[in-house]
This record gives structure tokens, C-alpha cells and sequence, in this order.
């Protein structure tokens, strides 16, 4: 399994109704709203890197409302 964290920025007011549509998304483990540079985290649990990439940059980043992602795999 390949675990990743992928960041989400929400355009203004949007964080609440895409944490719901985020953690919907098939290998979204869990979404968590948080304070800081960006407004969401989702914790990502899949079989390999490119599936990693699909749910960011096809999914995710498809979703009405998101500003931004950065993906982050985690290496241990």
C-alpha cells in the first residue's frame, strides 16, 4: 500500500461542503479541515504512486470548489 497526504486549498467558504466530497473519493481514507496554509487534508491509502496521482490530480483536483493540491507520499 502507498499512504500519501494530499492538501487541499478551498476557494473562500468552500471547506465544509468538500471535506464531505473529498473523503467520498475512492482510496480516501479520511479528510480533515485544518488550520494553516491550507483549508483540508486527506489521508490517501492505495495501491501504488499512480493511483496516488489519479485520486489528486483526476479527483480530487476535479471537484468544484478546490483551488489547489499538493501531494505528499509518505516514504516510511
Amino acid at each position: 500500500m502507498v499512504r500519501a497526504y494530499i492538501m487541499i486549498k478551498a476557494l473562500t467558504g468552500e471547506a465544509d461542503r468538500l471535506k464531505d466530497d473529498v473523503a467520498a473519493v475512492e482510496g480516501v481514507e479520511r479528510a480533515h479541515i485544518v488550520a494553516g496554509d491550507v483549508d483540508l487534508i486527506a489521508v490517501v491509502d492505495v495501491d501504488s504512486p499512480a493511483a496516488v496521482k489519479d485520486v489528486a490530480a483526476t479527483h480530487i483536483q476535479d471537484i468544484s470548489g478546490v483551488e489547489n493540491t499538493q501531494t505528499y507520499i509518505a516514504m516510511d
